[in-house]
């Protein structure tokens, strides 16, 4: 997922902090649903503590950090999940920001949830990188 902007002069960390620092409300209900759904599966539900000393951006725990990206990410029994934040300048003011999602599976259980969320997921990534350019 890919989002132009204009005159933010953005990090990476600075783009991670303003798509996942916060939710939208709607986005907050749906994890809120899916934390119930999956607590019979003992999986996380973002509400642990992160142990990384390097930090947290939202709910995910952010894991490495290098000029112009950062990954962040969460393991768990049934998949290993990593988000991509690259800002790239264009010149002229202009920036590209990109979010790459990348999952890892494990068992069926990972397979499986991840049929269920990739839907909802291709609708969420993108109104959380929007949220780059609101106020």
């Amino acid at each position: 997922f890919v989002l132009i902007t204009q005159g933010l002069s953005l990090t990476a960390l600075g783009a991670a902090e303003r798509a996942l620092g916060r939710t939208p409300p709607w986005v907050g209900r749906l994890m809120a649903l899916r934390n119930l759904a999956v607590k019979p599966f003992r999986l996380k539900t973002g509400l642990e503590t992160a142990v990384l000393p390097s930090g947290q951006i939202g709910i995910f725990p952010l894991i490495s950090q290098f000029p112009g990206k950062v990954v962040l990410g969460l393991d768990d029994r049934h998949l290993d999940f990593r988000v991509l934040v690259e800002v790239r300048d264009l010149g002229m003011g202009r920036q590209e920001v990109a979010a790459t999602t990348i999952v890892k599976t494990h068992n069926w259980l990972g397979r499986a949830y991840l049929a269920i969320i990739m839907p909802f997921h291709r609708i969420i990534v993108p109104a959380m990188l929007a949220q780059i350019e609101a106020k």
